[in-house]
C-alpha cells in the first residue's frame, strides 16, 4: 500500500491523547458511609468490573476511528499492476485494404470499424491513427470523424510491421499501445516480427460471413479477325458457386453484352465479340461479395500499323514480306550498305537478318532504339564472327553466343506463358511438329527461353526492358539451314514480334507495378501530358525521347477506371487502370499469427481494459467507511452497554 500524502501520517500521534484521557483521569471520588454495606460491597464490586470493560471498548473504538480518519486523509491506494505503461501513446493500426470490403455481421468490415472507433472512443483520448496509405498523428476523435467516415479502400497491403515503424518514428522515445484492427487476410508472422519487447498489442479481428469471391483477373485479345476481335475474360472463383453468375461487357455506359457464367470449375472464360474499333469500357460480373475484383476496366485503341524494317539480303528477307502485309505493317527490307540510319528512329521493330558483319554505328543506334521502346530482331549469320554478335548482345543484358557447331537438333519445348504466345494457344500441346536446325549457335545468360531445343538450350529467347523487347536466335533460319519458315510457328512468332504495344493490343494498367508506356507525341519545351476521366487527374512521370513520351505512372491513379491520356484539350490515348487481385481470396485469413497478442472484440474493451490494467485501487473510500463504522459503534456502546 502506497500514500498520495503520506505526511498526513504523523497526525496518528494524537492517538495518545484518547490513551491518556482514560488511562489517567482525573475525577476524585468522595468515600461515604451507611449502617449496613454488606449488600452495597457486592453492587459496587459489579458496576466497577463492567465500567472498566466499557471503558476499554471505548478506547479501543476511539482509537481505531481516529487511526481510520487520519489514513483517510493519507489517501492510501495500491499501484496499478500496469502501472509502466502509464505514459504510453495509443496508436491504432486500421486495416483498410480490400478484403475489409467483406461483409461481415453489421455490415462492411472496415465501416464497422470506423464505427466502433467513432461510438466508443473517448472524446478526451490523445492516439494516432495509421492505415494503409494515412497517417493521422497526435489526434482525437472529434478532429478526425470526417476523415474516418470518408476513409477509402486500397490495394496497398496491410503491414504492421512497416505501420508500427512509421508509428515509432514520428515518437521515438514514447512507449506505444498498439491496437490492430484487421480481417487477418494474407497477414504473414513476418508481417508482425517486430511487435514484441514489452509492447502492449491488442487485435481486434472480424471476418466475412461468407467467403465466397470472384476475382475478373484480366482481359485480352484471344483472336484477331478481319472486322472484329474476340476478347477473352478471366475469372476465378473463390468458393463454390450453385447458381449461374451474370456478366456484362460495357463500352463507356453502353451495354454491348451480357451472359450468365455457371462457376463449376475454379478458373473461367468467357469470350465476347467486338467490332474492331475503338473501345473504352469495362467488363463487369455480380457476385454479392467484394466489390473491387468485379470489374476489369480495359481500352482497346484501333490498331495503327506498325513499322518494321528488315536489314539484310533480299532474297533471305522474302519470307518476312509474305508475314508483315500492307493490312498491318510498313514493312520495309533494306541491305546494310545502303541503310538510311535516320529512318530507324521511326521504326517500330528492326530485324537483323543474318548480317555477316554489325558496324558500331549500328549497334549504338539499336541501343539507343531498344531503350525508347523499339523491338528488335536478331538472326545470327553462320559466317558472322562471335566476337561481334557477342559485342551487339552485351549492350542489351547478359547473353551471350557460344561457339557455332554443327549437328541436328529439334525444337521441341515453347514457353506458353510468355507474352508472344499468351494469345495464341487455346490450350497446352505436346503433339506438334518439331522444327529443327542443321547447325547453330549456344545461347546462355539470362534470356527467357520462348521456343527451347529438346537439350533445354535456348532456340529463341527474349530480353526486356518494359519498354522495348529483343528476341535473339540461336541459329540462321534460312531454308538450308531450317525448317523453321515451314513450321506453323513461324507467323505468330514474327507477327507478334514485330507489334508495338502502344499501337495494339488491350490497354490496361495494373496500379501500384510501375508499369510504362510509350507514346507518339512531341512535346514543346513546357508542355506535359495529364491522364484524367471526368472524376480525377494527375500528371504523370514523363520523359521526352525525340518524337516519343515515355509514361511512368507509379502507384497512381488511387481509383480503378477509363482515363485518356491529353495533350492540352487533346486526347492522345485512352488508357485503364485496373487494381491487382492481391486481395480476393477472402479464405486467406490467417488470424493465427495474432494469437499472442491480446484479443478485443472491440475499442471500448482495449480502453477498458487499458483503464482497469493502469488505474490504482484507491482505499480512503474504505477507510472513511471505518470511521463512520467505528462512530456508531461507539454511540452503541455508550448507550447499551453498562
Amino acid at each position: 500500500m502506497q500514500f498520495k500524502h503520506p505526511e498526513i501520517l504523523y497526525f496518528l500521534f494524537l492517538l495518545a491523547i484518547p490513551i491518556l484521557v482514560h488511562l489517567f483521569q482525573l475525577r476524585r471520588f468522595q468515600k461515604q458511609y451507611f449502617t449496613n454495606v454488606r449488600f452495597l460491597k457486592e453492587l459496587s464490586m459489579q458496576t466497577r468490573k463492567s465500567s472498566v470493560i466499557k471503558k476499554w471498548l471505548l478506547l479501543a473504538v476511539r482509537l481505531l476511528l481516529l487511526a481510520c480518519l487520519v489514513v483517510a486523509f493519507a489517501q492510501p491506494f495500491f499501484k496499478a499492476k500496469d502501472n509502466a505503461n502509464t505514459g504510453n501513446q495509443m496508436v491504432i493500426l486500421l486495416d483498410n485494404s480490400f478484403s475489409m470490403q467483406a461483409k461481415g455481421s453489421r455490415g462492411e468490415l472496415l465501416k464497422r470499424a470506423v464505427q466502433d472507433l467513432l461510438e466508443n472512443t473517448p472524446e478526451g483520448q490523445q492516439f494516432s491513427l495509421v492505415t494503409n496509405t494515412n497517417a493521422y498523428w497526435d489526434t482525437d476523435i472529434k478532429s478526425i470523424q470526417k476523415d474516418l467516415q470518408n476513409i477509402t479502400y486500397t490495394d496497398v497491403p496491410f503491414r504492421p510491421d512497416f505501420l508500427l515503424t512509421k508509428a515509432q518514428a514520428k515518437n521515438p522515445n514514447t512507449g506505444k499501445d498498439v491496437v490492430l484492427i484487421t480481417d487477418a487476410v494474407n497477414l504473414d508472422s513476418k508481417d508482425i516480427s517486430k511487435f514484441g519487447g514489452g509492447t502492449p498489442v491488442y487485435a481486434i479481428t472480424s471476418g466475412a460471413e461468407n467467403n465466397r469471391n470472384i476475382s475478373i483477373d484480366s482481359v485480352y485479345i484471344s483472336q484477331t479477325m478481319d472486322n472484329f476481335y474476340e476478347v477473352k475474360v478471366d475469372m476465378r472463383a473463390y468458393g463454390e458457386f450453385e447458381d449461374d453468375v451474370p456478366i456484362a461487357l460495357y463500352n463507356g455506359k453502353n451495354l454491348t453484352a451480357k451472359t450468365l457464367i455457371k462457376f463449376d470449375a475454379e478458373k473461367k472464360s468467357s469470350t465476347f465479340t467486338i467490332p474492331k474499333k475503338d473501345f473504352h469500357g469495362y467488363v463487369s460480373i455480380t457476385d454479392g461479395s467484394l466489390d473491387y475484383d468485379n470489374t476489369y476496366y480495359f481500352s482497346i485503341s484501333k490498331p495503327l500499323k506498325s513499322n518494321v524494317v528488315a536489314i539484310g539480303e533480299a532474297a533471305k528477307n522474302a519470307f518476312l514480306s509474305r508475314i508483315y502485309t500492307p493490312d498491318d505493317f510498313n514493312f520495309t527490307d533494306t541491305p546494310l550498305a545502303t541503310l538510311d540510319y535516320n529512318s530507324l528512329e521511326k521504326q517500330d521493330a528492326i530485324i537483323l537478318n543474318e548480317l555477316t558483319e554489325i558496324p558500331q554505328s549500328l549497334i549504338t543506334t539499336l541501343k539507343d532504339f531498344y531503350a525508347k521502346g523499339g523491338n528488335i530482331v536478331i538472326i545470327p549469320s553462320a559466317q558472322g564472327s562471335l566476337q561481334n554478335l557477342n559485342a551487339l548482345l552485351a549492350t542489351f543484358g547478359n547473353t551471350v553466343y557460344k561457339p557455332f557447331t554443327t549437328g541436328e537438333r529439334l525444337i521441341t519445348k515453347i514457353s506458353f506463358n510468355h507474352p508472344l504466345y499468351q494469345t495464341v494457344f487455346e490450350k497446352k500441346t505436346e503433339n506438334f511438329q518439331y522444327p529443327k536446325t542443321n547447325a547453330g549457335f549456344t545461347l546462355t545468360g539470362n534470356a527467357l527461353p520462348v521456343l527451347s531445343y529438346s537439350d533445354g538450350t535456348p532456340f529463341l529467347a527474349s530480353l526486356t526492358n518494359r519498354l522495348g523487347n529483343v528476341y535473339v536466335f540461336a541459329a540462321p533460319i534460312n531454308k538450308a539451314n531450317s525448317n523453321f519458315q515451314n513450321s506453323p510457328l513461324i507467323v505468330p512468332t514474327y507477327y507478334n514480334m514485330a507489334l508495338s504495344s502502344g499501337k495494339t493490343g488491350i490497354s490496361a494498367i495494373k496500379i501500384g507495378q510501375n508499369q510504362s508506356l510509350l507514346l507518339d507525341a512531341v512535346l514543346s519545351k513546357d508542355e506535359v501530358l495529364a491522364v484524367k476521366n471526368d472524376k480525377s487527374d494527375f500528371i504523370p512521370m514523363q520523359q521526352v525521347l525525340n518524337n516519343k513520351v515515355k509514361l511512368s505512372f507509379g502507384d497512381y491513379p488511387e481509383v480503378a477506371g477509363n482515363y485518356g491520356i491529353f495533350k492540352g484539350s487533346d486526347n492522345l490515348k485512352n488508357i485503364s487502370f485496373n487494381h491487382a487481385r492481391t486481395e480476393s481470396n477472402l479464405n486467406l485469413q490467417n488470424t493465427a499469427v495474432l494469437s499472442n497478442f491480446t484479443k478485443a472484440d472491440s475499442v471500448a474493451t482495449v480502453y477498458n481494459d487499458i483503464k482497469s490494467g493502469r488505474t490504482a485501487s484507491e482505499m480512503w473510500k474504505w477507510f472513511i467507511i471505518g470511521t463512520l463504522i467505528f462512530l456508531l459503534l461507539e454511540l452503541f456502546i455508550q448507550k447499551f452497554v453498562k
